[in-house]
């Protein structure tokens, strides 16, 4: 059964940080796992048929501070909300999916509380959406012609190949900051990947690693842009945080793979 984990971090101020959106709460006080399960719902659409979408919805009202992890990706606040892949077995059935919510607040007082909710999602109610950042399928002739977007493959050390700048990158275009700024997601299309494949993702000024010794296989890898990243990277801290508009950028220490297409969902 996969865990749909609602984390907390160590301590109000590291919460806050994190994440401009995050509601603090500043009074004192602690409440009870009944009283926070009273206040807590978690929810998943229904489709005409009655059977459970793959829509997860989740809030709480209670006086505490969160951070929700619903199938692997962050949310800091009191509500998330999350599409679920629902997938299809060998026969061309749906594979019902189950899950295991479960939410760890802190009271103001730094009382730490938990509570599960079982789920699953059974049927495609809001198909997810594919939003290219490179490798489009679907871009107009004109797009195609004044930007190829080709599959490439980069060479080990080569740190300018995989670097999403528009400016300075030989490939990548800039990330838009709402991407980093919704902590999406990446998914990289790769094919002929080598057993020695060995990636490191970094920002562009080699100022930061924020994952190291990367193994991929031929077909989808998933990125979690994470809020360091975000901070970082994003364009609209340029000006205001020295380590910001940084550029996300992968490299090769060893191997090759060839780039097809990189994009996330909603």
């Amino acid at each position: 059964m996969k865990k749909i984990l609602f984390l907390l971090v160590a301590t109000v101020c590291a919460l806050a940080a994190c994440d401009p959106v995050h509601e603090d709460i500043s009074n004192g006080g602690h409440i009870t796992v009944d009283e926070l399960k009273a206040k807590t719902t978690v929810t998943v659409d229904k489709a005409s048929n009655g059977k459970n979408g793959n829509v997860i919805t989740c809030s709480t009202l209670a006086p505490v501070n969160a951070k929700w992890d619903i199938g692997g990706k962050e949310f800091v606040g009191n509500f998330a909300k999350k599409k679920m892949k629902v997938n299809w077995d060998e026969n061309g059935d749906w594979v019902t999916t189950p899950y295991t919510v479960v939410l760890t607040a802190i009271c103001p007082d730094g009382t730490r509380l938990t509570a599960e909710y079982p789920v699953k999602c059974d049927e495609i109610t809001d198909p997810l959406v594919k939003y290219y950042i490179y490798g489009d399928p679907n871009r107009s002739e004109e797009e195609k012609a004044e930007d190829p977007q080709l599959p490439f493959k980069p060479g080990a050390w080569d740190a300018a190949a995989m670097r999403f700048s528009s400016t300075e990158g030989a490939h990548l275009p800039t990330i838009p900051d709402e991407v980093y700024d919704g902590l999406k997601t990446l998914i990289f299309d790769v094919s002929d990947v080598t057993p020695d494949f060995d990636l490191k993702v970094m920002n562009g000024w080699w100022s930061n690693t924020y994952y190291d010794h990367v193994k991929w296989v031929n077909g989808l890898n998933e990125l979690q842009i994470t809020p360091t990243m975000a901070r970082e990277c994003a364009k609209k801290y340029v000006n205001e945080d020295p380590a910001g508009g940084k550029d996300l950028d992968l490299m090769l220490y060893s191997g090759s793979m060839t780039l097809n297409a990189v994009y996330y969902e909603e």
